[in-house]
């Protein structure tokens, strides 16, 4: 008997009062990466979506790339998840992990919005939302960001997620290392047989 190959992993669409991730279609991040702002445009309007003036950003495209590599990973937890920020219909911003749990069970989360939807608390929501579903994938005991030092609204927002600074990323970068430990699955409610 062959053994049978795993479903690709599909992101889903995480949902907030104000905020919605979508999971990056592939030719969406084709458009970003080739710089084919028309192509994002059309890309984006299959899902009712629009992009704000003034994303996506220089940050933006290498997050995307790999999605353009390698569109349907075949394992059963997606190596790298990249969702599109979304206020009111508009793509603010980006946010995602960067490739499945390391074998101590890290993973590294990242994001980032346009300068116009800064300072409004969506970060923060969006932020929220992928540390939450991060932190429900098989294997995942610790979330990381690294965040440029001087970088405070970052720096805030994870703290008020309940990061906490660990010190410098690694030598003489100049990012901070802020982790979070992974909130353990809830206990089953009600009654059970212990």
């Amino acid at each position: 008997m062959k053994p049978v190959a795993s479903e690709p992993a599909t992101l889903p669409r995480l949902v907030g009062p104000r905020v919605a991730l979508v999971p990056v279609a592939p030719g969406v991040a084709g458009a970003v990466c080739a710089g084919d702002r028309p192509g994002l445009v059309a890309a984006l309007a299959r899902d009712l979506l629009r992009p704000a003036p003034d994303w996506p950003s220089d940050e933006t495209a290498p997050g995307f790339l790999r999605l353009t590599l390698d569109p349907a990973p075949s394992a059963s937890v997606a190596p790298d998840g990249v969702w599109l920020v979304t206020h009111e219909g508009a793509v603010v911003g980006d946010c995602g992990w960067k490739g499945a749990p390391s074998v101590t069970g890290e993973v590294e989360l990242g994001y980032g919005l346009c300068p116009q939807a800064r300072g409004h608390g969506l970060g923060t929501e969006a932020v929220a939302l992928l540390a939450a579903w991060a932190e429900r994938q098989p294997g995942v005991t610790l979330l990381v960001a690294e965040v440029h030092h001087d970088n405070d609204p970052s720096i805030r927002l994870l703290r008020r997620l309940g990061f906490r600074s660990t010190g410098p990323a690694s030598g003489a970068d100049p990012h901070l290392r802020l982790v979070r430990t992974a909130s353990p699955p809830g206990r089953p409610r009600g009654r059970h047989v212990c």
